[in-house]
C-alpha cells in the first residue's frame, strides 16, 4: 500500500471547509430546537423526547451513507455526491422548520409538522456531515490526521459560533424577538434563512475545490497492506473483514479501541444532549426568573443561550490549540472532559449572565476533545481493516445511541430531581466526569 502524500495546509482546509456551513445548521438546531418546541407549546418534561429524532436519524443515516459511499464512484467523487444532496435538502428544510407556528395550524398539527421537519433536517445534516469525516480518512495520512481533524474542529466551532449568535444578532439589529403565543420569533426564523444560504455556498466551495482520487489511485493508497511477516491467521481475518460489508460482521471484528472509545462517547454525548435540551430553561430560571415561554424574558434567555453556546465554541477553538501540546493523548482527553464536567456543575450556581461565560468556556474544553480525539484514536486503529466509511458510519452509533438513551430518560430524571431544569446541568457534569475516568481504558496500540 502506497504512503499517502502530505497535503498542504489549504488542501487540508478545503477537505473540511464545507463543514463550516453544515455546522451553522447544526448549531441553529442545537440552540433553538428546545426553544422552538417550547414556544409551540411543549411541556418541559417532554422536551427531551423531541431530541430522540436527531441521534436516531444519525444512527440510521450515517452507516448507510458510509456503506453506500464506499461503493460509489462518480465523476465528482465517491463522498461528495452524498454531501451535496444532504446539504440541498437541509437548505429546504431550514426554510420550513421555524415557520411551524406561522402556518395557521393547531398546536398539535404544528408540533407534528415541526417533528417532520426536524426529522428531515436531521437526516439531511447527517447525510452532509458524515462525508467530511470520511474524506479525511480517505485522503490524509496518519502523520497529518490529527492536524486534519483539528482543522475540522476549528471550522466546526467557527461555524457553531456564527450559528449560535445569529438569533441574538438579528434581535440586536431590530428584528422582532417576540411573537404571539405559539409563533417562533422573526429573529429565529431569519437566523435559519441566513444559515441555509451560507450552508449551500460552503458546500459548493468544497465540491469545486476537492478532487477525490479515482478508484485505482484510491486503492493504491487505501488498499490492504501486504506484510509477509504477519501470521496466516491474522491475514485470513483481515481478508474476511475486507470481503464482507455486513455491519454485524464489521462490528464483531472491530478493534478493541473502537469499543473503548465508544464507552467514553456514551457518557459525553449524554451530557451534551442534556445541555442542548435544558440550557434555555435553565438560563430562564436562574437569570431571568421565568418559566413563561411566551414572555420577552424567556425569549431573551433563548438568545443568551446562543451567546453562551458561542462562548463554549470559542473556548473549544482555543483549547483545540492547547491539546496538541499534551504529550499524553489520553491524559489530554481525560483532563478536557473533567474540565467540562466542572463547567456543567457550576452553571446552576452562577447568578450573573456574564459570569456564565466561565463554565461554558470549561464546557468548550470537553467539546474540543470530543470532536477531534475519538476519530483520531479510531481511524488510526482501523488502518488495514478496510471499509473505512462503513466503520466510521457505525462509529457514529457511539454518538447517537447515548443521545437516544438520554433523551428517553430525560423527562424521568427531571421529575426525579425536582423538575428544575437547572439540576440537569449537574447531571451532565457527573456524566462527563465518569467519561473522563473511562478514557484510561483506551489502548492506543493496535
Amino acid at each position: 500500500m502506497k504512503q499517502k502524500p502530505n497535503l498542504p495546509f489549504w488542501g487540508l482546509w478545503n477537505l473540511s471547509f464545507g463543514f463550516f456551513g453544515v455546522q451553522i445548521a447544526y448549531a441553529l438546531q442545537s440552540a433553538n430546537i428546545s426553544r422552538i418546541f417550547a414556544t409551540l407549546g411543549a411541556d418541559p418534561h417532554s422536551l427531551s423526547y423531541f431530541w430522540i429524532l436527531p441521534p436516531l436519524m444519525g444512527i440510521l443515516v450515517q452507516p448507510i451513507v458510509g456503506t453506500l459511499s464506499d461503493r460509489t464512484w462518480t465523476r465528482i467523487g465517491r463522498r461528495i455526491p452524498y454531501l451535496f444532496v444532504g446539504a440541498a435538502v437541509a437548505v429546504l428544510v431550514m426554510c420550513l422548520l421555524p415557520n411551524a407556528g406561522s402556518l395557521g395550524l393547531t398546536v398539535s398539527a404544528a408540533m407534528i409538522f415541526g417533528l417532520l421537519m426536524l426529522m428531515l433536517l436531521d437526516t439531511s445534516i447527517n447525510m452532509a456531515m458524515q462525508p467530511f469525516k470520511m474524506l479525511v480518512g480517505d485522503m490524509v495520512n496518519e502523520q497529518q490526521k490529527a492536524k486534519a481533524y483539528s482543522i475540522q474542529s476549528f471550522l466546526c466551532n467557527a461555524g457553531s459560533v456564527m450559528g449560535f449568535v445569529f438569533p441574538y444578532f438579528f434581535a440586536w439589529i431590530g428584528i422582532k424577538k417576540v411573537a404571539e403565543k405559539g409563533v417562533v420569533p422573526d429573529s429565529v426564523i431569519w437566523s435559519f434563512y441566513v444559515g441555509a444560504a451560507i450552508l449551500i455556498l460552503c458546500v459548493i466551495y468544497t465540491t469545486l475545490k476537492v478532487k477525490e482520487w479515482p478508484p485505482e489511485e484510491y486503492e493504491a493508497y487505501n488498499g490492504k497492506q501486504k506484510d509477509e511477516s504477519r501470521d496466516a491467521e491474522l491475514k485470513q481475518k483481515t481478508e474476511s473483514r475486507e470481503q464482507s460489508g455486513n455491519w454485524f460482521v464489521l462490528l464483531k471484528n472491530a478493534p478493541a479501541t473502537f469499543w473503548k472509545v465508544g464507552l467514553v462517547q456514551f457518557f459525553c454525548w449524554a451530557a451534551f444532549l442534556y445541555m442542548w435540551t435544558y440550557t434555555t430553561g435553565t438560563i430562564a430560571e436562574t437569570i431571568w426568573n421565568t418559566t413563561d415561554v411566551a414572555s420577552e424574558a424567556y425569549q431573551a434567555a433563548g438568545d443568551w443561550t446562543g451567546i453562551l453556546f458561542a462562548v463554549q465554541a470559542m473556548g473549544s477553538v482555543a483549547w483545540a490549540m492547547v491539546l496538541p501540546q499534551f504529550k499524553n493523548t489520553k491524559l489530554a482527553y481525560a483532563v478536557s472532559l473533567l474540565l467540562g464536567g466542572i463547567g456543567f456543575a457550576l452553571v446552576p450556581f452562577v447568578g450573573n449572565q456574564h459570569l456564565l461565560f466561565v463554565p461554558f468556556i470549561l464546557i468548550g474544553c470537553a467539546w474540543a476533545a470530543m470532536l477531534a480525539m475519538p476519530f483520531t484514536f479510531v481511524t488510526n486503529a482501523l488502518q488495514g481493516y478496510g471499509h473505512m466509511g462503513a466503520y466510521l458510519g457505525l462509529f457514529n452509533g457511539t454518538i447517537c445511541v447515548p443521545q437516544i438513551v438520554a433523551a428517553m430518560a430525560g423527562g424521568s430524571i427531571l421529575a426525579l430531581i425536582g423538575s428544575h431544569q437547572s439540576s440537569m446541568m449537574v447531571v451532565a457534569g457527573i456524566l462527563l466526569a465518569v467519561g473522563a475516568c473511562c478514557v484510561f481504558a483506551i489502548k492506543t496500540d493496535r
